[in-house]
């Protein structure tokens, strides 16, 4: 285990139902093959030794006999290994019969987990045979004696590893989750950041959707991870069939999972030390020192083999594949609505919003626009001005006019370059000094311009800035930091792209072709003056680093709470394609010092709607002093 990832794993084995040996030989098979991949957890399905279809054999004493000695071999099996496997079986104690998972570790028998609910309806007939868990705290199981051990079974069992006592892992089996009560609530209530489920769960239409639903809401509202394995084809089919669901979530999202009748083992690296990082902020998950019934068992099962880490996207504010669309559909109508409130509140006349012709500026005429349609209100009261400076291209300029005129707006053209020059005499400024004063007058002249613009007209001034820029203050304190609304900051730039791509489609036309312009124009913010070409000099991401880097950053830092070791760990495995490590280091130390740095922008930013799982503003997601160090952040950057 590295900086708190584990690595799981669920399989369904091939099986033959009454035949121990076979089965124990087989799972055996697939320990070895995940003992070299790495896996620390790994999952077999309930009464995996028997086979979950075995009938009234199970009141063979023959078939436990056989059982138990399975169990012993693949105990063995696990001598010397970093892993911790649950294999499941029908075992007797005092004079009845249980349905159980074994807990195996390092050659040993860890314990036994009894199955809580037993369920007696519809194709289910486990109450003719097993018993529910009892009630006892611990019960011994001399039978299963191995290398000088007496393995308990215990109706709630953590595992802890003595190397990592933070974190539990926690079992229940198949009807259990189905229960209103799981004793998985309570197990992770008690510490258990990993709950594993041993399942037979049979197949029928429809059965596989509500099962992933159940699974997502278990591991969301319990903040923890659940690492699934259900039986295969290899039971019985003369009533119910089985297609060896294996599925891994952590958080409610879907880590991994295995086709139906496909054979194949779910496996993946969940983040414990983020599922920590959780349940320290989410106040409302209560933590349980009590032990009641609970008894703890020790284990070695977590290794320090190195992960492949693929399960992270390299821009994680972006929705992939499908989903991408919907969720720009969505956010677009959030962004909207909340103007169209803020503007119906305020009894606004008109909007007024300054167009630069880059990304973020045409993103929020476009919300513009979506909120005067949801309140009946003609376009034209939307102000919208250009106001070329000392750094405007041709390009920009006409990218401006041209959005302005396909979305129906009322345009006003303010050049600002002599009243800055005028400005500059006063102050005493040489405007051949291309300082932060040279570059910043330019910024809160604009400011001043709108905030005018819209005393006259009654209106609000729009903000435009993303969430990026905030997060890195790139932006002009007083200057394009200030609006009356500011519709992109929750927005982080890597998003911002994808909303314009897919208001550019849906819209189509002419507004489709300007929208491609800003799309393919370099990131600036055009407060020097173009090269001898004519081009844009001064790019943004040559200065503060590339967006996606520091989204990514951002994303670490503020939603998974990882630390900077953590951090470049990640991004080495997400980026390793496009990025070395000294430039993913480079800008990872930049990123924490102009975070912190620029915090007391963060704490005076303009209202404005939250939508996604992470906010700079201090009345949502982030309540930071503006003179906190990043002295403990950057040194370990730096060192790493």
């Amino acid at each position: 285990m590295k900086h708190q990832f584990v690595k799981v794993a669920a399989a369904s084995p091939e099986l033959r139902v009454g035949d121990p040996a076979f089965n124990a030989k087989k799972i055996i098979e697939i320990i070895e093959e995940q003992s070299a991949k790495g896996t620390e957890l790994l999952v077999f399905p309930e009464l995996c030794l028997s086979g979950y279809t075995c009938g009234d054999l199970f009141l063979q004493q023959t078939l436990l006999d056989g059982c138990l000695a399975a169990l012993k071999t693949v105990a063995k099996a696990t001598a010397g290994l970093k892993m911790l496997v649950f294999v499941g079986l029908p075992l007797s104690a005092k004079g009845k019969l249980y349905n159980c998972a074994a807990a195996l570790s390092d050659g040993k028998i860890v314990g036994f987990v009894p199955k809580t609910y037993i369920p007696n309806y519809n194709e289910f007939y486990e109450a003719r045979y097993f018993s529910p868990a009892p009630e006892e705290k611990q019960i011994i199981i001399p039978e299963a004696i191995l290398d000088g051990s007496i393995p308990y079974m215990v109706r709630e069992l953590l595992i802890r590893d003595e190397n990592r006592l933070a974190i539990a892992v926690g079992c229940e089996i198949c009807e259990d989750l189905w229960a209103s009560e799981s004793p998985s609530a309570a197990l992770c209530r008690r510490g258990a950041a990993i709950i594993v489920n041993l399942s037979a769960s049979n197949e029928t239409v429809g059965k596989r959707e509500y099962r992933k639903t159940l699974l997502a809401a278990q591991s969301g509202k319990n903040l923890c991870a659940y690492v699934y394995a259900s039986a295969g084809v290899g039971e019985s089919t003369s009533d119910m069939v089985f297609a060896g669901n294996n599925l891994i979530y952590e958080n409610g999202v879907c880590l991994a999972e295995s086709l139906p009748f496909s054979g194949e083992t779910a496996e993946a690296e969940v983040d414990v030390g983020f599922l920590l990082h959780e349940r320290r902020r989410q106040t409302t998950f209560t933590r349980v020192e009590k032990e009641d019934t609970f008894s703890v068992a020790w284990a070695h099962f977590f290794g320090d083999g190195d992960l492949t880490l693929r399960r992270f996207p390299q821009l994680p504010f972006v929705p992939q594949g499908k989903e991408l669309e919907k969720r720009c559909g969505l956010i677009l109508s959030m962004q909207s609505s909340a103007l169209a409130r803020r503007l119906s509140h305020t009894h606004s006349k008109t909007a007024v919003i300054g167009i630069s012709g880059g990304l973020d500026s045409s993103l929020a005429l476009l919300v513009t626009c979506r909120a005067f349609d949801l309140l009946g209100k003609d376009r034209e009261d939307i102000i919208a001005l250009t106001m070329p400076g000392f750094g405007t291209t041709l390009k920009t300029k006409n990218n401006a006019i041209s959005i302005m005129q396909a979305a129906g707006v009322t345009i006003r053209n303010v050049p600002i370059g002599g009243a800055v020059n005028r400005h500059f005499r006063d102050i005493e400024h040489d405007p051949e000094n291309r300082d932060t004063v040279y570059e910043n007058a330019q910024a809160r002249y604009r400011t001043m311009v709108l905030m005018d613009v819209a005393n006259e007209m009654g209106g609000l001034v729009i903000g435009t800035g993303d969430m990026s820029e905030l997060a890195l203050g790139w932006c002009t304190y007083n200057g394009d930091h200030m609006s009356m609304y500011a519709v992109n900051s929750s927005v982080p730039k890597t998003l911002v792209k994808s909303l314009v791509a897919y208001e550019a489609k849906r819209l189509g036309g002419r507004m489709e072709v300007v929208l491609k312009s800003v799309l393919n124009t370099e990131i600036s913010p055009e407060l020097l003056p173009p090269d001898a070409a004519g081009n844009i000099a001064q790019k943004t991401e040559d200065i503060v680093g590339p967006y996606e880097l520091h989204d990514f950053y951002l994303w670490c830092f503020l939603r998974r709470g990882y630390s900077p070791a953590k951090t470049l760990y990640v991004a080495e495995r997400t980026f390793a394609e496009k990025y070395d490590r000294e430039t993913l280091k480079k800008w990872l130390v930049r990123f924490y010092k102009r975070f912190f740095a620029q915090q007391f922008k963060r704490n005076c930013v303009p209202d404005g709607v939250k939508v996604g799982s992470v906010s700079l503003s201090p009345r949502a997601d982030l309540r930071m002093p503006s003179d906190a160090s990043a002295s403990l952040w950057v040194k370990e950057a730096e060192e790493l």
